[in-house]
């Protein structure tokens, strides 16, 4: 007995799109979203530049051939777009009639929160089967322990640090460096603390730069002749460089910054984040086809979970407590 008739014979025809910010791993996603639903003799549509591409009907059918040699290549193939007329009903509406003109009976959205806020409003309003597939840098996702790119962003940033540390020690020198997380701390946290930081600074903190420059004066007087403060883009009003002025006026300093920006989006996904896009992705296709909708497939200590997406975006998700406190025992 084929294993596809262990399934709802409802679902003929999904379509998967990537939306919101790259994040290295979506093309594994897309792979595994495309080959296991042909493996289940359900055709697949590609929707290029997300929201935007299926209001302009950018719609194809994939093959198996479609998605080869693309496990290892960074960024979506499927690409994405910012679309303003997807926050309207009217804008949805037109959406849902493009792909009910395909024969879609399912889709499968590759983002972050925002992308599943446009998703949930999808299946509310027109009655749309939808999973969502975690896929950020951030790793800001509410309900999942990790987010597709997660990883890969933190082994470019944290190479960044090691390199700058060199650097730093070789001219008795203060860094800045500035990583990606304008509303999320968890790229800087765990940088920081795999880096060695001697400071970590978060959205999820205030920041008092007479306290950062005390750690820093107070580092050098137990004879650290160099450090490295790792800093969240949105921890501090105008970002590193503002908070390397208002160190310098403060303790003397001499600061260097270095921001290493959109760097951390691209390049090759990590095994890590290879493995995860490719489960995440299967079991969207396995969700869809049990009759799960609306929801976001994601990852936990129990395994694959599966997240009422007006969850996903109506909550935000915590900082890792346990490593922040680990993170001030270790800097000193």
């Amino acid at each position: 007995m084929s294993s596809a008739r262990l399934y709802s014979t409802a679902m003929k025809h999904i379509g998967v799109l990537t939306s919101g910010g790259d994040a290295p791993g979506m093309n594994a996603a897309i792979r595994a979203v495309v080959r296991t639903a042909i493996h289940h003799q359900i055709r697949v549509s590609a929707i290029y530049r997300g929201y935007q591409g299926l209001l302009d009907g950018d719609v194809h059918e994939m093959g198996p051939r479609s998605v080869a040699n693309i496990i290892q290549r960074g960024g979506t193939i499927l690409r994405t777009a910012r679309c303003k007329e997807w926050m309207k009903p009217e804008g949805r509406a037109r959406g849902a009639d493009i792909l009910k003109r395909h024969g879609i009976d399912g889709l499968v959205v590759i983002g972050g929160d925002g992308s599943f806020r446009g998703a949930s409003k999808l299946q509310e309003e027109h009655a749309i089967p939808t999973i969502g597939v975690p896929g950020t840098i951030d790793n800001d996702i509410y309900g999942t322990d990790v987010s597709i790119g997660f990883n890969t962003a933190l082994n470019i940033a944290l190479e960044s640090v090691d390199r700058l540390r060199d650097t730093a020690a070789s001219h008795d020198r203060l860094f800045l460096v500035e990583v990606m997380g304008r509303n999320s701390g968890h790229i800087a946290l765990n940088v920081g603390v795999a880096g060695g930081a001697e400071a970590i600074l978060i959205p999820e903190r205030p920041v008092d730069v007479d306290a950062v420059a005390d750690t820093l004066a107070q580092a050098e007087r137990r004879g650290k002749t160099s450090s490295i403060v790792v800093v969240a883009e949105g921890a501090f009003p105008g970002g590193a460089i503002a908070l390397q002025r208002s160190i310098q006026e403060r303790a003397g300093f001499d600061v260097r910054t270095s921001i290493l920006g959109h760097v951390q989006r691209g390049g090759s996904p990590s095994t890590r984040d290879r493995v995860l896009a490719s489960r995440l992705g299967y079991m969207a296709v396995e969700g869809l086809l049990n009759g799960e909708q609306g929801v976001m497939v994601g990852t936990d200590k129990r395994g694959h979970v599966f997240v009422p997406l007006d969850d996903v975006w109506e909550n935000e998700k915590p900082i890792d407590e346990p490593l922040v406190e680990l993170a001030n025992i270790l800097a000193v």
